[in-house]
């Protein structure tokens, strides 16, 4: 199972992150899930924050509350058992830029960006996007992308590791595309999806003693379970050919 999670629209509200936070509370709630797409609203993505929201809280005690609220949730995010993917179509500004950074996987429609202007704001990721670039496209990409604030095209999000795949040009089709591609990453028992994705995280995350141990815990609580038993019972599936023979 997999769902499409229309989160954004337009630019973050004080009251669309709280909508955020709400969701993910609720995705964290779905044990039989296995994949989800963030997508946004009227073909666009996310611009960032809305200018007056910003305004509203600009001092430093009510933006230190937004930044670690925000934080949390898209930490929690990407912390979900669930294999998820940010379909951006439009623009992916800021907030929004961070958004997608907080998806395991991101595809790009045609004409899309992804660009972190916080610097034209005075300010640096706070919503943990910056570490979260470090780890998918490196130090350096990363320093170049937030230092420059360069629009990031769908041919260069590929080629530096920050995009997956660039979306056909139908765009009346992203979802379909989107949703295609998922179920290349989703097939299989929920069970084994969800364990997957928990050892990613471990290795990601922690130290590798630590994620050594989560890894063999998770493992026990498949090996010897309903989709390893009905495998074995079927037989392997993933043999070659072996032309010598």
């Amino acid at each position: 199972m997999y769902g499409t999670w229309f989160c954004v629209c337009f630019a973050f509200t004080g009251t669309m992150m709280g909508e955020l936070k709400d969701r993910v509370d609720e995705l964290e709630q779905w044990t039989d899930g296995k994949g989800l797409i963030v997508q946004g609203a009227a073909s666009t993505f996310c611009s960032g924050s809305d200018l007056n929201a910003v305004r509203a809280i600009s001092n430093p005690q009510d933006g230190m509350k937004m930044c670690m609220l925000m934080q949390n949730t898209l930490t929690r995010l990407l912390r979900l058992p669930l294999v998820s993917v940010a379909l951006v179509e439009g623009k992916a500004l800021g907030g929004g830029a961070e958004l997608t950074t907080a998806c395991d996987f991101r595809l790009m429609a045609p004409g899309s960006e992804i660009r972190f202007v916080h610097k034209h704001m005075g300010l640096v990721p706070g919503w943990g996007g910056a570490a979260r670039l470090v780890r998918i496209v490196g130090s350096k990409n990363a320093l170049q992308l937030l230092s420059t604030a360069r629009r990031v095209d769908p041919d260069y999000a590929v080629s530096i590791g920050l995009a997956e795949e660039i979306l056909a040009s139908d765009v009346s089709r992203s979802l379909d595309q989107a949703q295609k591609w998922l179920s290349d990453h989703t097939k299989g028992p929920s069970s084994v999806i969800r364990a997957l994705k928990k050892v990613v995280i471990s290795g990601r995350e922690l130290p590798l003693d630590e994620a050594l141990r989560i890894e063999k815990q998770v493992f026990g609580t498949v090996w010897g379970g309903p989709a390893n038993l009905e495998a074995l019972a079927q037989g392997p599936k993933h043999k070659g050919h072996n032309t010598d023979d």
